[in-house]
């Protein structure tokens, strides 16, 4: 599995906010509020939250086609630039497959056409028909020349998917944005298709960000994973440790509520809160378990869960945004500490009587030597 530094980031958002104009004068909406976020060269991140928790804006405004209000995006170490013949540049180096396959396939259009569609717009060199063929093989549509007549009825749903695929990999991207790419797939199908990303990435060294709703996917395909709720990334890491050792709250609901999780499912109640309108504190805290059970206010973080932000999370470093889990983490080390200082004073202790008894037993030594020598000098003096 990759891991990333900011230094070797392929990708990169900083500080990014997104908002749009409210309806009829109201206030306008954060959908993206201060993300930092770095994919690495052949790293795979997924972006996992709930609807309308703004990944797909988020998604969007990486690859250049929501420009950002706040922040920046780096690609390769350069700023983005949003002039038309930057952002041509761009796209032909990373490229978005969507959600629904028989939505972004024209139905009036060849696959060999869906597939030449970039190429053309692009203008690449070369021959056409070699690279059509070579993406389609890429995305296993095998052997391609049978599959260059046909039409999107024609195929089945992963033969779709596929060429949507092949569309991205015909320009040879060095990164791909996939928004929920087996989302409308049967589950037979999604293994093929994961299968797929991830062989691309061993044999191209091809980049990816996976947005989805499934924390099973994430478990499958991603090297990180980032949580986001209401705009913001709320916890991030490896995602061994993030799915296994889930930190804070909204993501331990996520994850207790799948076919295979232990315990009770924690079922959030209300919907999150409207985007035009974030509340102060954490912005999970109106819906949040742990408070509501009293646990924050064990801890001694309940007002600041209603009062106090969270500092925005790094883009390549494991963290968690959450006062709870702050306060656990900080709890469990003082701990230790003093456990670490426990066995430090009892094996001073130990070494200290070792010492002496050591100081006895020389003692002893020396006086049993001066006995024995009297005695044998008294018998041979008998």
């Amino acid at each position: 599995m990759s891991t990333t530094t900011r230094e070797q980031a392929l990708l990169g958002a900083r500080d990014l906010g997104i908002t749009f104009p409210g309806r009829r004068g109201a206030p306008r909406a954060r959908a993206v509020d201060g993300v930092n976020l770095d994919i690495g060269k052949g790293e795979i991140v997924a972006l996992v939250g709930e609807s309308g928790c703004g990944k797909t804006t988020l998604a969007r405004s990486l690859l250049g086609l929501v420009p950002p209000t706040e922040g920046r995006i780096t690609f390769a170490g350069e700023p983005l630039s949003y002039s038309s013949r930057a952002l041509r540049a761009y796209r032909k180096r990373a490229q978005l497959v969507l959600q629904d396959p028989s939505g972004s396939l024209n139905p009036r259009h060849t696959v060999y056409d869906a597939v030449a569609e970039g190429l053309r717009i692009h203008r690449t060199p070369g021959d056409e028909r070699t690279a059509v063929a070579r993406a389609l093989s890429l995305a296993g549509l095998r052997p391609p020349e049978r599959f260059f007549l046909r039409y999107p009825h024609e195929l089945s749903g992963g033969q779709r998917q596929r060429v949507v695929i092949a569309g991205a990999l015909a320009l040879e991207p060095e990164l791909i944005v996939a928004d929920e790419p087996v989302a409308s797939l049967d589950a037979s199908v999604r293994g093929e298709i994961l299968a797929l990303l991830l062989r691309l990435r061993e044999e191209l060294g091809l980049s990816a960000l996976v947005v989805t709703h499934d924390l099973g996917l994430a478990w499958n395909i991603a090297d990180r994973v980032a949580v986001m709720y209401l705009g913001r990334i709320v916890e991030t890491g490896p995602v061994e440790e993030v799915l296994t050792r889930p930190r804070h709250p909204y993501t331990q609901a996520l994850l207790s509520v799948l076919p295979e999780a232990p315990g009770e499912a924690v079922v959030l109640s209300g919907e999150p809160p409207d985007p035009t309108n974030i509340p102060g504190g954490c912005r999970f805290h109106a819906r949040c378990h742990i408070l509501a059970s009293g646990e924050a206010e064990r801890a001694g973080v309940a007002d600041a869960c209603r009062t106090k932000d969270m500092p925005v999370l790094g883009g390549h470093e494991a963290g968690v945004a959450c006062h709870w889990a702050t306060a656990r983490e900080e709890a469990a080390t003082g701990r230790e500490e003093v456990a670490t200082g426990r066995e430090g004073d009892t094996s001073r202790e130990e070494g200290a009587s070792h010492d002496a008894g050591t100081s006895r037993t020389r003692d002893t030594s020396r006086t049993d030597d001066g006995a024995q020598g009297g005695d044998v000098a008294s018998a041979t003096g008998g």
